[in-house]
């Protein structure tokens, strides 16, 4: 059922839009309020998916509950009605929000046809939050341990900012998770995220993969082609193991970081970008840099925020509240029911050396959840999780 609000102070009007949506459909559950005042106590206690509200009405005009309403609940939509003389107030109030208008006396198509169009709209917003909110729990980032806190708080400051971020930890502790919050709690949250792995991608190809190429540049070059720096247009590029990549490759995204443009291979022609670099690395930059293999200059340019993810043997008190965590992803992806970890089992687990971090906690749940009992036991454990 929608529930439509309709707030007039005219009585017959107000009838007449009731009865009218009533007999539209019998999804529609339509109240009344007579003026701004009321129409406003109903929308601080009830949620609805549309407001039709008059433009002048006695003790609190309609641009008046506009306003307030934004305040209380800036989704629900609004239908503004307006008199002969109200026309140039009805589309201010479109530049404050209101989702149309309708002159009195309503016509019946336009009304019907601008109370569905506000209905889907509502539909498709609910829609985009419940799918972003799928997307943001792939990425969650699961702990209570002071260590992690610290990491979420940090990630509240420097997300809303355009600051590089240089992210260190061991394989497995969650560094690309911390790149998703960074990118998802920012202004970019709407463009690209755009990840390359620069280990998996050989050095005689890297450059070609970040900034793309034209035709003819290399033997296989059999077409222009756009590289990640520009697919990364306006959102965010996450150099994954960036201390894997190959020296010219370095000069190439030191220029890029300075100057805000690319050139493709075997091109002069310079691109302009508009990108925010994150990185992350497994090894230790500053050795790497001693012994050559890593530029100093990107690495100063990189490391504006550093943020060390802890190996999860610095954290064990996460360890039930991932495994819990685990437990019920696995589950929900294999269509099964969620299984339960006995007491001594988990606090078996926690004393293991998790040498492959959290990546290796999940690997193990996971076969755990298929080899053990109905409940996890400390058997289960050692006879399949031996470490």
């Amino acid at each position: 059922m929608s529930k439509i609000l309709v707030i007039e102070d005219e009585s017959a009007i107000r009838r007449v839009l009731v009865k009218i949506l009533v007999e539209e459909s019998d999804t529609y559950n339509v109240q009344e309020a007579e003026d701004g005042l009321s129409g406003i106590e109903a929308i601080k206690k009830e949620d609805f998916d549309l407001v039709l509200c008059d433009i002048k009405m006695p003790k609190m005009d309609g641009v008046e509950v506009l306003e307030a309403a934004k305040k209380i609940k800036p989704e629900t939509p609004f239908i503004m009605i307006s008199g002969h003389g109200d026309l140039d107030t009805a589309v201010n109030t479109m530049r404050m929000g209101a989702f149309d208008y309708i002159s009195k006396p309503p016509d019946l198509n336009r009304l019907l046809t601008t109370v569905r169009n506000a209905l889907d709209r509502k539909e498709l917003v609910v829609e985009n939050k419940i799918l972003k909110k799928k997307v943001s729990k792939n990425y969650e980032m699961v702990g209570d341990s002071e260590e992690i806190e610290v990491i979420k708080e940090m990630i509240e400051k420097v997300a809303p900012t355009d600051a590089r971020v240089l992210i260190t930890g061991s394989n497995g502790t969650g560094k690309e998770l911390v790149a998703h919050w960074l990118h998802q709690k920012s202004p970019r949250s709407a463009a690209p995220f755009i990840e390359v792995n620069c280990a998996a991608i050989p050095s005689e190809l890297i450059e070609s993969e970040l900034f793309g190429h034209v035709k003819g540049a290399f033997t296989s070059a059999v077409k222009d082609r756009a590289g990640k720096f520009e697919a990364a247009n306006k959102g965010t590029i996450f150099l994954d193991e960036i201390g894997d990549m190959s020296l010219s490759a370095q000069a190439k995204v030191l220029r890029a970081l300075q100057e805000n443009k690319i050139s493709r291979v075997g091109s002069d022609k310079d691109i302009k970008v508009d990108v925010r670099v994150l990185a992350a690395t497994n090894k230790d930059l500053k050795k790497e840099i001693e012994e050559g293999n890593f530029r100093e200059d990107l690495y100063h340019r990189l490391a504006v925020i550093l943020i060390k993810v802890p190996a999860l043997n610095d954290r064990r008190d996460d360890i039930p509240t991932l495994i819990e965590h685990f437990a019920k992803k696995i589950a929900s992806e294999q269509g099964t029911a969620p299984k339960d970890f006995s007491k001594k089992a988990t606090e078996l687990l926690k004393s293991y050396d998790w040498t492959g971090n959290v990546r290796e906690l999940r690997n193990v749940v996971e076969r755990l959840i298929i080899l053990g009992g109905k409940e996890v036991s400390e058997e289960d454990v050692k006879l399949f999780a031996s470490k």
